[in-house]
C-alpha cells in the first residue's frame, strides 16, 4: 500500500495518476478526502493527532506526506512540528517508508544554484519552521530509526495547479486574456518544477533502493528563464498579448492590509528579488529523467482541461 498523507494538491493529484499507472494500491489520506478514481482506499484523518496518524499509516510501504496547510506562520509553527512527529512515530512502527515533498524555504537566500547540500540558512519565519521539521526528519534518518528521504522542489506550476505563483499571476491570467503580474523583479532569473516531473519523480524515488536516507531536487529544468522571458513564453503559448506588470513591495505591502495570503508572503519576497537557481543534476544523473522544458511545460498549461483518465 502507498499512502498519500495530504491528498488534493497539485502534487499529490501527479502522484495518484503516476502510482495508479504502476499499478500500485493507493490509499489517501486527509481531514476530508474525496473520492479518486485511481485510489484503492480513502480515510479521513487528522494527522495532528497520533492515534488517527497511526491507524492511517498501518499496513503501509509507502507514505508520502504531502500536506498543505493554510498559509499563516502561527498555523505553521503550532501544526508542522506536531505532525512531523507523529507522521515519523507513526511509520516507525508500521515499518514504513517515508517520503517528504519539501519546498526550499530552509534555505533562505542562496547566491547561486541551490543543491542537496547547501546548508538551511533561513532568512523568514515560515523557513525556520521549515529547517525544524526537516532537521527533525533527518535527525531520524541519521539515528538509523527510519528509513526516509526528502524530495525538494522549487516553486512549482503545472496543469490544475491552484496556489502556484506562476499560474495565479501569469498563467490564469492569460486564460482569460487578462494582464499578468510578476513579483518584485523581472530581469531575474526563476526556477519552476513542472507538477508531473515532481510527481513521477517521487514514484521513482520510492521504487528506487539505493534513493533512501537522502534529500534529492526534483527535476527541474535548467536555465530558468527571467520573470519576463517567462511571460513572453506563457503569452504566445496561450496566444495573447504579453501584457504584465511588476508589482512592487510597497504595493504588495498595502495588499497584505486587506488580504491574508499576501501579507502572508510578504517575508518570501527574497526569492523574487535575485536569482532564484535550483539544481537538480543529480536526479537527472541517477534517474535519466530529463526534467520538463519550460516551453513544453508552459505549452501543456495552455491545453483547455479535460477529464483525466486513469
Amino acid at each position: 500500500m502507498h499512502t498519500i498523507l495530504g491528498t488534493g494538491g497539485a502534487i499529490g493529484v501527479e502522484l495518484v495518476n503516476e502510482l495508479a499507472n504502476r499499478g500500485r494500491r493507493i490509499r489517501l489520506v486527509s481531514r476530508n478526502p474525496k473520492s479518486d478514481a485511481g485510489a484503492d482506499q480513502v480515510v479521513s484523518a487528522d494527522l495532528t493527532n497520533l492515534d488517527q496518524t497511526i491507524k492511517a499509516v498501518a499496513g503501509s510501504q509507502v507514505a508520502y506526506l504531502l500536506v498543505g496547510l493554510k498559509y499563516d506562520v502561527r498555523i505553521w509553527r503550532e501544526l508542522w512540528p506536531r505532525i512531523m512527529n507523529n507522521v515519523i512515530e507513526a511509520c516507525k512502527r508500521a515499518n514504513t517508508k517515508l517520503v517528504f515533498f519539501d519546498n526550499v524555504y530552509a534555505y533562505g537566500r542562496v547566491v547561486g544554484p541551490m543543491i542537496e547540500l547547501t546548508p538551511f540558512n533561513p532568512c523568514s519565519r515560515k523557513g525556520e519552521i521549515r529547517a525544524q521539521i526537516a532537521s527533525t526528519l533527518l535527525n531520524e534518518i541519521t539515528k538509523g530509526n527510519l528509513i526516509a528521504l526528502i524530495a525538494r522542489s522549487a516553486d512549482f506550476y503545472g496543469p490544475r495547479v491552484r496556489t502556484s505563483v506562476a499560474n495565479l499571476l501569469v498563467l490564469d491570467k492569460f486564460t482569460e486574456a487578462a494582464k499578468a503580474s510578476w513579483l518584485v523583479n523581472d530581469a531575474v532569473r526563476h526556477s519552476w518544477t513542472f507538477t508531473p516531473d515532481a510527481g513521477k519523480s517521487l514514484a521513482l524515488l520510492a521504487e528506487s533502493g539505493s534513493a533512501w536516507n537522502q534529500t534529492w531536487h526534483v527535476p527541474t529544468a535548467p536555465n530558468p528563464p527571467t520573470g519576463s522571458e517567462f511571460i513572453e513564453i506563457a503569452a504566445k503559448a496561450f496566444g495573447v498579448e504579453p501584457k504584465y506588470r511588476v508589482l512592487s513591495r510597497p504595493l504588495i505591502k498595502v495588499g497584505g492590509l486587506f488580504n491574508s495570503d499576501i501579507r502572508e508572503s510578504y517575508e518570501m519576497l527574497y526569492q523574487y528579488d535575485s536569482e532564484y537557481l535550483f539544481d537538480s543534476t543529480k536526479f537527472s544523473a541517477t534517474f535519466r529523467l530529463r526534467p520538463t522544458a519550460y516551453r513544453d511545460g508552459i505549452a501543456k498549461c495552455a491545453i483547455p482541461d479535460k477529464p483525466q483518465r486513469r
